[in-house]
């Protein structure tokens, strides 16, 4: 969800700029890293970026001040961890707002805490959760994709709640109606993220079994299992 160039109060552009900040300077230090380590990733990172980009590019119209469109941060959270799309996400916006006058510079923040953190966390929260309990790959991925498009939503939902609460309820009566109204369209649009990320990771699956191993998608047996476990929890400890 995009929030339209100068839509929110200057405090609250602000504030969501500050959230935000931490989050994509660690992530660019990741990003770093990956790429000095491992060099031969740098295709398949360009190639997340620009799922990202092309899929949030398609705007549907939604709540006056916003719109509603797929996030495409769902891939590169799984191959790449959410720090590196923090900083994906947040070129992407960037790029969006000064070439498509999608989004736009004062709500970047807010944009990017939304679409560019918060979206990758959940996401790839829930495609851990499940891997853990040994749930095939496919699904775990399909379920990833569609919390991390609908977190999105959600999160815009309350953006918008705290910067234009009901005169009448308050910050949670403009939240029911902020939150109603995407869900309209965001539900079958994360579904359909959802979908089409598993389609795109069926084909990385043939093209690029061995760098997706590399980067712990893909593990052959139990043994490789603990191995991929024990090693996401070193690095989570070392990032």
């Amino acid at each position: 969800m995009h929030i339209a160039e100068g839509f929110l109060p200057p405090a609250h552009a602000v504030a969501w700029g500050v959230a935000s900040a931490p989050f994509v300077v660690h992530g660019a230090r990741s990003l770093v890293r990956e790429v000095r380590e491992h060099p031969e990733s740098t295709l398949l990172m360009g190639a997340s970026g620009a799922f990202t980009f092309v899929l949030s590019a398609l705007k549907l119209p939604s709540v006056t001040g916003s719109c509603s469109h797929p996030t495409g941060t769902g891939l590169g959270a799984i191959l790449f961890r959410p720090p590196v799309m923090a900083v994906l996400g947040t070129i992407t916006l960037l790029f969006q707002a000064l070439l498509l006058a999608h989004g736009g510079l004062t709500t970047l923040g807010a944009n990017v805490f939304s679409m560019a953190v918060v979206g990758p966390w959940a996401g790839y929260g829930v495609y851990r959760l499940l891997r853990r309990y040994d749930v095939p790959l496919m699904v775990t991925v399909f379920c990833g994709a569609f919390v991390a498009d609908l977190s999105t939503y959600c999160v815009t939902s309350v953006q918008l709640a705290l910067a234009f609460p009901d005169p009448g309820s308050g910050f949670w009566g403009a939240l029911g109606k902020f939150g109603s109204i995407f869900a309209v369209t965001q539900i079958p649009l994360a579904v359909s993220e959802g979908l089409l990320t598993v389609l795109v990771m069926r084909m990385l699956v043939q093209s690029s079994k061995g760098e997706l191993t590399r980067l712990g998608v893909l593990v052959t047996s139990a043994a490789g299992r603990k191995t991929a476990k024990s090693s996401d929890s070193a690095e989570a400890v070392a990032r």
